[in-house]
């Protein structure tokens, strides 16, 4: 089980990773120590909301979106698991787009199945992740599966 913390240490790393920025160039923009700053990042140190605030506007990175991607690392978590899937890998569906009954199914990659006969679902290897961005506009919606 990851901790909030620790999930969201990881997030704020690969934000900064990704703008290939160091620890000393955010805190210096943060206004927060190197220290602390990489206390925060591996998971040591519970942020407070201000500080997290500070650390991303100094990585130009929207709160919401270090949330968002905190809440999904953790939702994947805490995906029930049946006795059957604690047995062996779980395997996870995806619905495609409608398949025409004149054209050819795609050809297969690497752990993934084509299309059914049905043409209704497609599996997936439960070693690949799948990720679908956030909306950016309108409100977030949150839906139960069935």
């Amino acid at each position: 089980m990851t901790l909030l913390r620790e999930a969201i240490g990881d997030s704020l790393r690969r934000a900064r990773l990704a703008q290939s920025r160091t620890l000393r160039e955010v805190s210096t923009s943060a206004r927060v120590s190197l220290g602390y700053l990489s206390e925060v990042e591996r998971g040591r140190k519970e942020a407070s909301s201000e500080l997290l605030a500070a650390i991303c506007e100094a990585l130009d990175v929207p709160l919401s979106r270090v949330l968002w991607d905190v809440s999904t690392a953790i939702a994947g978590e805490d995906l029930p698991v049946t006795a059957a899937s604690a047995a062996e890998p779980a395997e996870t569906t995806a619905v495609p787009e409608p398949v025409e009954a004149a054209t050819e199914p795609a050809p297969a990659t690497s752990g993934v199945a084509t299309a059914s006969a049905a043409g209704t679902r497609t599996q997936v290897d439960g070693d690949t992740r799948i990720v679908i961005p956030a909306p950016t506009n309108g409100p977030l919606v949150l839906v139960e599966a069935a």
